[in-house]
């Protein structure tokens, strides 16, 4: 058992060290491994997650359901029109409220602070299942993939194409904790937050990752290990998709960007994927492609958290 993750919550990767990223992959392939033999084991036995969604979502819902029953624990979705975090009643409350029902809580968010506050506020850990900032638990599968298939994560390099968004920022954070170079790839006007690009960037100067943005295709993939993708437009941002597929149509994932990372470079996409646009069909569906690997990955790294949280 990981004692020093016990109580402890996941807003942000940046909260972490690598050392305890590390231990919550550990803890998630261990699980992979005995789903895998056929072993039935249920650490989560009696406990009970309370998951708020304002955004609509299949794997971050499906993962943490399953998570939950397939351990022996139970979930309980509660959506937009159960509760109305700081309108019905404040966040402190909601908070303060869940705190004494379940053991664990998820919050799916629009805006970053509530799920602060939500931290802030409970006696009971809280998982951001995605903010407009950050997507923690979408970088912890990632990372958990790239270690899957390449044995390492430190001295890596992965290059991100597209829009400086949540999992961009969150893949600044994990990445510099666990010594991975990372190069994101962005139109002029699309790079990430400069508040999380110097805090992960004084994060990677303890372990030596390298962290770039950049607006040259080529030079963010050469060298590429991993190279990732996400969706131009997220739920939002609907109203600017004209005007962002036109800024990243350069950015697309196709075989002639590629080619320009090394030969045995991996594919991954956090999903959904809007086909034709951000990534082609013969690359999602290619040899290289581990995407589907990633998705279920989602499950054991979040279930790897919350066994050694609670």
């Amino acid at each position: 058992m990981i004692t020093f993750l016990k109580g402890r919550s996941l807003v942000s990767l940046h909260d972490l060290s690598g050392e305890e990223i590390n231990a919550v992959l550990d803890s998630a392939a261990a699980l992979k491994l005995r789903h895998r033999q056929g072993e039935q084991f249920f650490p989560l036995r009696g406990r009970t997650l309370a998951m708020i969604f304002q955004k609509p979502s299949l794997r971050t819902r499906v993962s943490f359901e399953a998570g939950m029953h397939r351990y022996g624990g139970h979930a309980i979705y509660l959506g937009p029109a159960d509760i109305q975090l700081g309108k019905r009643e404040t966040t402190a409350d909601i908070a303060r409220n869940l705190s004494r029902f379940a053991d664990v809580i998820m919050a799916r968010v629009f805006a970053h602070q509530d799920v602060v506050e939500l931290a802030r506020q409970a006696s009971v850990p809280v998982i951001n299942g995605l903010s407009d900032l950050l997507h923690p638990c979408q970088v912890l599968a990632d990372l958990m993939t790239v270690r899957e298939k390449k044995g390492r994560l430190a001295g890596l390099k992965m290059a991100f194409l597209g829009d400086g968004n949540n999992v961009a920022h969150s893949l600044l954070y994990g990445c510099a904790k666990v010594g991975m170079h990372l190069t994101l790839a962005v139109p002029e006007g699309y790079e990430p937050d400069e508040q999380v690009l110097e805090t992960a960037r004084g994060d990677a100067r303890a372990t030596g990752a390298q962290l770039e943005v950049s607006h040259d295709l080529g030079q963010a993939l050469q060298g590429a290990a991993v190279v990732y993708t996400d969706v131009w437009a997220s739920m939002g941002q609907e109203e600017e998709k004209a005007r962002r597929e036109a800024a990243m149509k350069p950015y697309q994932l196709n075989a002639r960007a590629l080619a320009l990372a090394l030969p045995d470079a991996i594919v991954l996409h956090c999903l959904p994927a809007h086909r034709g646009e951000e990534i082609t069909d013969e690359v999602i569906d290619g040899p290289q492609s581990v995407v589907f690997d990633q998705a279920e990955n989602r499950l054991h790294a979040q279930m790897g958290f919350i066994l050694q949280a609670v």
